[in-house]
């Protein structure tokens, strides 16, 4: 049987097995994990830290620099925003904006696959002396917080789950069991708080609930991002991510064969069906725009400008959740006209 995903996306088994799998993950301190450093390849290519690189024509920018001392602009983000999905690296977002609609100076990529706004927000505070005058922080995210919005309260905690946290969590108990036998009594007591089994978790919340969450998350660290930007002389905006059933009722052929076939290996619907309807989507960018207009920062939903935007039949996503190279290219459009980015 021909693999639509192997014909048509030849790229997403790169991005999974060359930057996210076979032990090439790398696991950092304070951001938990990240993409490999030095990483070459005509698909993704990253610096000595790991964030991928921009391009406009010859020229190519990253977080690692070197810098002359021009200023630059930087787009933060999860998996999207890194670029999943782009044949090259000048199918991203980013590189979009540096070598289309928002020209006058380099566009820095601060997209951190599968991380949440904290992620987002310590990654930048830890790079932050790298880089040159800032003029624009622009989020394009969200996604993430709302699909991790459904794990429960004792894993989501104070600040929020993270992908991967219940392998930690679950590593962390094995790693800090006492050295010697305890007595029974005792070691009973410690299976009975040990980590929670899949078959142990609670029911994921109502979808209402999940949007809350997510949204009440996201905007706590979107005031850290006020702070940040108003101390460095920048402007902060916020896009909200797009899912491809936030966008459309009905995929364009090529998405629905993408989406068949990836159901196959991983039902998304049965992982994430809580967040997919429209009207979770719509919920969700309401919430995310009254605490945006509280906190002065300009917000775009995508969702919708995408659909004004695209043909029924153009192909913009290689999966629910990540584009294509024409995906991509129109959001870069629609965040820089929307937010008057110059």
């Amino acid at each position: 049987m021909t693999s639509h995903i192997a014909t048509l996306t030849p790229q997403m088994l790169h991005y999974t097995e060359q930057l996210y799998e076979n032990g090439k993950l790398r696991w950092l301190p304070y951001v938990m994990y990240f993409h490999p450093a030095h990483h070459r390849s005509t698909v993704a290519n990253t610096d000595r830290l790991g964030f991928r690189v921009s391009r406009n024509g010859s020229d190519q920018a990253s977080v690692a620099g070197p810098w002359q001392g021009d200023p630059v602009n930087v787009l933060v983000g999860g998996s999207a925003t890194f670029g999943v999905g782009a044949t090259t690296d000048a199918g991203t977002v980013s590189s979009h904006l540096w070598s289309t609609y928002a020209t006058a100076h380099a566009w820095v990529n601060f997209g951190g696959r599968a991380h949440n706004s904290a992620q987002e927000l310590i990654n930048f505070l830890l790079h932050r002396h790298l880089l040159p005058e800032i003029r624009h922080i622009v989020l394009f995210s969200g996604l993430n917080n709302l699909s991790l919005a459904r794990l429960p309260a004792q894993i989501r905690g104070e600040h929020g789950a993270f992908y991967n946290c219940s392998e930690f969590n679950d590593i962390m108990y094995e790693v800090n069991r006492p050295p010697r036998p305890y007595a029974l009594s005792q070691l009973l007591r410690r299976e009975r708080s040990g980590p929670a089994t899949r078959n142990d978790l609670p029911p994921p919340p109502p979808a209402a609930e999940q949007v809350e969450i997510a949204a009440h998350l996201t905007l706590r660290h979107l005031g850290g991002w006020r702070l940040l930007a108003d101390s460095l002389g920048a402007t902060l905006s916020f896009a909200l991510q797009p899912l491809a059933t936030w966008v459309r009722d009905r995929p364009a052929p090529t998405e629905q064969l993408l989406f068949a076939e990836l159901d196959e290996l991983f039902s998304f619907s049965q992982a994430y069906g809580d967040i997919t309807p429209p009207e979770v989507g719509r919920n969700y960018a309401t919430a995310l725009r009254a605490g945006c207009e509280k906190l002065g920062v300009p917000f775009v939903e995508l969702s919708p400008l995408l659909a004004e935007t695209v043909a029924p039949d153009d192909w913009i996503f290689v999966d629910r959740a990540h584009m294509t190279d024409r995906g991509y290219d129109a959001v870069a459009s629609l965040i820089a006209r929307q937010l008057d980015l110059r």
